[in-house]
């Protein structure tokens, strides 16, 4: 490992890269910001050298697109950004500046930012996360460069942190490159902020080449969390029920997954109210024999163990209420022994009985002793001398744990099992509070965090057996946009082939669903949206694009309800989501079903799914304020800006903010006085509006805080 500076590190790629500079970042936050901006500034008056950049998830700070926004936003990005350093070639990309000889290819784009950019839409990939690493071998990337953590009392060791997803399936096949003579360079930044995660993150400072100094303080990108609506507290609230106390959990990313954990946390600490919302929901009514089957609505007795390859705030909060509290641990003998209730709640033996049902002798030779004091049960000193144990103060006793007095002898000797863990994710992200509490933990808490290799959580190849016991029961739930009424689904891309974001684990953890034994795919789908004043519906009769196709079909949720599809013909999927569509749309999707002969002519809906309206959800969000929170996992927005972001918002569903003053002054009536949102009218300057635009936009404001006020 050889330390030195941003443009040494240039110099060294320069020097032993003689061709094409094939570099690998890694997803999100993990990106080494400072270094890609250098070695992307020389390449540029390089015409002669050609750099592409493998990537995902290149963040930049949010683009308002509207003057309101931008007042909204300026102080904001300020307040959370500060001096995070942007990435240059994510703004050369969106102003299609980037020089001919860059290309950059990334499998995950942050969502929604580069639809109108064609050079990014023809240079996306679309990949399973799970075949990444396989396929930059491919394509033979040379440099990697990542954010890493230092921690002093670990001299010799480096942490992958926030994502060691791809790098640690990446370092295996880039050693054996090297060695078959191939230049490859592997660099670490590290970073003053990042938490120390260990395990499967924590590597030799020798798996890099380069270490650059100094240590990197800027901000760390971080993703505010945004408002959770009542739309998707209710779909959060049904996905909820559906988790079996004692199982396994995955989770997405947004605002429908802070609604699960938030959910999750109301049944855990708030119980008979939690249980009363579903019920004034019509969730028991409707799903009570599914509910039972499938998940539960008691307090969490066993608790959860979370995999996901996002390990995001919600999970944190979980963790943190016990919610998640099922350990699982890197040998099958071990989880196998945990399964049978061999372990306490501090992970130590409780009898001999649970090792022989798990598979390990009874009778301790020097094999099974080692692997006993290996994982911390049994104490280091004790040895096997012939046909006896030896104990360290010089007794002697049956090496057969199942005698009642050797065992009882052993119990002062007993020891806590190492490696066990609560959680595993591939990386992480988050708002700079969620980073703030990983640094904050504890070292026997951080321990339970496992980082890891995307291909240890998004497939079952490799130590398959041991990931079967671990993810007993497994929700892997995630979002959607449309759902097409034979069970389709679309995550990633629209109609006309432009990419939102990507297939990302999506695909990956479905096809797990189908293959675990009780484990179920959730597909969580606001049931319509709203945008430029035009309502639509996002169940729909067809859609020319599916990131899940209907053969793996399994559980869909909305607002109004569960449609469980597996197994079911394709009239059973048709009525069990037109029961959970909303209503303004039920009439044309049966139409179009009887059109392609698909549903019965006579078919009726029941009067029961005819009150699938929003004014439902309303009157509930009035009726169980504490379970609507509208940031239930916290928020970096202040009291101010979070009634103007929904006042926005409001605005923004219902016209063209870019539009704004070419529409001309809007009979705007019965407006609040503006002395009434003085500081909200402060924080966008338009507590004296000057000219009509400014006046415009000052009614237009009030008009959405009053449309959007609390009660």
């Amino acid at each position: 490992m050889q330390s030195c500076t941003l443009e040494q590190a240039v110099d060294e790629v320069l020097a032993q890269i003689d061709g094409p500079i094939r570099l690998g970042l890694p997803l999100g936050l993990g990106k080494p910001n400072r270094f890609v901006n250098a070695l992307y500034q020389r390449i540029k008056v390089l015409p002669q050298r050609e750099l592409t950049i493998y990537t995902a998830l290149s963040l930049a700070r949010p683009q308002p697109r509207s003057e309101l926004e931008q007042r909204f936003s300026g102080p904001f990005l300020r307040r959370v950004y500060g001096d995070h350093v942007e990435l240059d070639y994510l703004t050369d990309l969106r102003c299609g500046d980037l020089p001919g000889n860059v290309r950059i290819e990334e499998f995950y784009l942050q969502p929604g930012s580069q639809l109108g950019n064609p050079l990014a839409q023809q240079s996306y990939i679309s990949l399973n996360y799970s075949h990444v690493a396989r396929d930059l071998q491919r394509k033979g990337v040379n440099v990697i460069a990542q954010l890493v953590a230092l921690d002093e009392q670990r001299h010799g060791y480096l942490s992958l942190s926030c994502n060691p997803d791809i790098t640690l399936d990446l370092l295996p096949g880039l050693h054996e490159r090297r060695r078959a003579g191939e230049p490859i360079l592997c660099i670490a930044q590290p970073h003053v902020d990042l938490p120390y995660m260990g395990g499967d993150a924590e590597l030799e400072v020798q798996a890099f080449d380069l270490l650059l100094e100094p240590v990197e303080c800027s901000a760390l990108f971080s993703t505010p969390n945004l408002p959770v609506n009542p739309q998707d507290h209710a779909i959060g609230l049904h996905v909820s029920s559906l988790v079996r106390d004692g199982g396994s959990l995955q989770l997405g990313i947004g605002a429908m997954a802070d609604a699960v954990a938030a959910a999750l946390l109301a049944r855990q600490a708030d119980n008979t109210r939690y249980r009363n919302l579903l019920e004034a929901m019509g969730t028991l009514r409707c799903h009570a024999e599914l509910i039972e089957r499938e998940g539960g609505l008691e307090s969490f007795a066993q608790g959860l163990y979370g995999c996901s390859e996002m390990f995001m705030h919600g999970l944190l909060a979980l963790l943190e209420a016990g919610v998640i509290r099922r350990m699982v641990y890197p040998d099958e003998h071990l989880q196998r022994l945990a399964e049978q209730g061999g372990l306490d709640a501090e992970g130590r033996l409780v009898g001999a009985e649970p090792l022989r049902q798990a598979g390990i002798p009874l009778l301790l030779d020097g094999t099974t002793l080692a692997w006993l004091q290996r994982h911390g049960l049994l104490d280091a000193e004790l040895k096997v001398e012939g046909e006896q144990l030896l104990l360290p103060d010089g007794r002697r006793l049956s090496r057969d744990l199942g005698d009642p007095t050797t065992f009882a002898a052993l119990v002062p000797h007993l020891g806590e099992v190492v490696g066990g863990v609560l959680v595993h994710g591939g990386f992480f992200l988050g708002p700079k509070a969620f980073y703030q509490r990983l640094c904050e933990l504890d070292e026997g808490r951080r321990r339970r965090i496992g980082m890891t290799a995307i291909s240890r959580i998004n497939r079952l190849y490799g130590d398959e057996s041991l990931k079967r016991l671990q993810r007993r029961d497994a929700r892997f739930i995630n979002s959607c946009f449309v759902v097409t009424l034979l069970g389709a689904s679309a995550a990633d891309q629209l109609e006309d082939g432009r990419v939102l974001s990507g297939v990302g684990g999506q695909y990956d953890f479905v096809a797990q669903a189908h293959e675990l034994d009780g484990a179920r795919s959730i597909l969580m789908l606001r049931s319509w949206r709203e945008a430029d004043g035009d309502v639509s519906s996002n169940i729909r009769w067809d859609y020319r694009h599916a990131t899940i196709p209907r053969h793996l079909r399994d559980i869909v949720v909305t607002e109004y309800g569960i449609a469980d599809l597996r197994g079911k013909s394709d009239g059973e999927v048709i009525v069990a989501l037109l029961q959970i569509a909303d209503s303004r749309f039920q009439d044309e999707l049966i139409a179009a079903a009887q059109k392609a002969g698909k549903l019965a002519e006579d078919f009726q809906l029941g009067p029961a799914y005819r009150q699938n309206t929003p004014a439902r959800l309303l009157a509930l969000q009035a009726e169980y304020p504490q379970l609507f929170l509208e940031y239930p996992l916290g928020s970096d927005f202040t009291t101010e800006e979070q009634d103007l972001l929904r006042a926005l918002q409001w605005l923004k569903s219902k016209l063209r903010l870019s539009e704004i003053f070419e529409l001309g002054a809007a009979a705007l009536f019965d407006l609040p006085d503006a002395a009434d949102y003085a500081e909200h009218l402060q924080r966008m300057g338009l507590e004296q509006p000057s000219g009509l635009r400014e006046q415009l936009y000052q009614k237009l404001l009030l008009a959405g805080l009053k449309a959007t006020a609390k009660v």
